[in-house]
């Protein structure tokens, strides 16, 4: 098999170097252990709030996965995680609103902190253990609102960079046809060789 034939499906699959789904995995463990200490069992919301922060977690995985044979697909998935992550940060802003508890804003010296910890490159969630073991709700719930952000503002890059490589580079049918396309001339032309 020749170099053209073997670039029909590209690399991909590799998730767990993604910015994104770093951030989205510190986030689905900060949020499950959120709620297991901050909300009473049997509250539903416990169940959306984790579910939320698992889709975002699992389609930036399952989006990456079908990247090598659907860029549509892993756009669409990396969308879904966009919007999971977006519901969950609404989760995160009700419990704080509804009990009257305060909201970081973006330029306080305690979001410039929770923003500085996640710049560090590969961050975990060990990074931020020691404060939602010790911490209030109030903090813990604007510690998870930061990453949120943060966690968009990564996925709204990956989008437009996604989207981006599509309109250069197409998806597979494209590379099939084209691949297709090369082998046929190197037919005809091994042919014309052999005459």
């Amino acid at each position: 098999m020749n170099n053209q034939n073997s670039s029909i499906i590209l690399p991909h699959g590799n998730y767990q170097e993604l910015l994104s789904y770093q951030k989205s995995e510190v986030i689905y463990d900060l949020t499950f252990r959120f709620c297991e200490k901050h909300l009473k069992r049997g509250d539903r919301t416990i169940d959306q709030m984790v579910q939320a922060a698992r889709s975002g977690k699992q389609n930036i995985v399952e989006g990456s996965k079908a990247s090598g044979t659907s860029k549509e697909m892993e756009i669409k998935l990396t969308n879904v995680a966009r919007a999971s992550l977006e519901e969950l940060l609404e989760d995160y802003r009700d419990y704080l609103r509804v009990r009257d508890l305060k909201i970081w804003e973006k330029g306080t010296k305690e979001a410039q902190y929770v923003r500085k910890l996640g710049n560090k490159s590969h961050t975990t969630y060990e990074t931020y253990r020691e404060f939602v073991d010790t911490r209030s709700a109030e903090v813990v719930a604007n510690i998870a609102v930061c990453l949120i952000h943060q966690a968009n503002y990564l996925l709204d890059q990956q989008i437009r960079r996604l989207e981006k490589d599509f309109l250069k580079e197409g998806g597979l049918r494209e590379r099939m046809t084209k691949a297709r396309l090369q082998a046929r001339d190197q037919q005809r032309l091994d042919e014309r060789r052999k005459r």
